[in-house]
């Protein structure tokens, strides 16, 4: 028996699969479950319906995230730090402090995981940070530390 799985079941399948299995573990599993239902025209034509709909969004996804690199790659973040001599920073600056500045300044809300930034910015000057908006986007943002009056 063809069944259509509505939700992921562990070694069986995941959601929007088509397999084929047992009759008596499909009626009296599967189906009675809710994991799956019979992969009938009705079923397959939902299952198509949820793929175009899931496509849609992925599409309108990866167009925001080109957006938002557009837009993030003319920004600069100016980040204020107390510094020693030479340009050294007291500390570091961290992706958290990047994130909260770029949020303030110019509204735009990236999460700080996003960044790619290992050690943090330790001294004055500008620092281009990679920031991965999507799988397939990836943009640089460019930060200004600038030391404290």
């Amino acid at each position: 028996m063809k069944v259509v799985f509505i939700k992921d079941l562990k070694g069986q399948g995941k959601k929007g699969e088509v397999k084929e299995v047992s009759e008596g573990y499909a009626q009296n599993f599967l189906i009675k479950k809710g994991y799956a239902k019979e992969a009938n025209a009705q079923a397959m034509s939902e299952l198509q319906g949820q793929k175009r709909l899931e496509e849609k969004h992925a599409a309108a996804e990866l167009q925001a995230a080109k957006d938002l690199k557009e837009t993030i790659e003319n920004l600069e973040v100016v980040v204020k730090a107390k510094s020693g001599e030479g340009g050294r920073l007291f500390g570091s600056i961290s992706t958290k402090q990047i994130t909260a500045e770029l949020q303030k300044a110019h509204g735009i809300k990236i999460d700080k995981r996003k960044m790619d930034l290992p050690d943090g910015i330790r001294s004055l000057g500008y620092t281009n940070v990679p920031v991965k908006l999507h799988q397939e986007v990836k943009a640089t943002l460019k930060v200004h530390v600038k030391e404290e009056a």
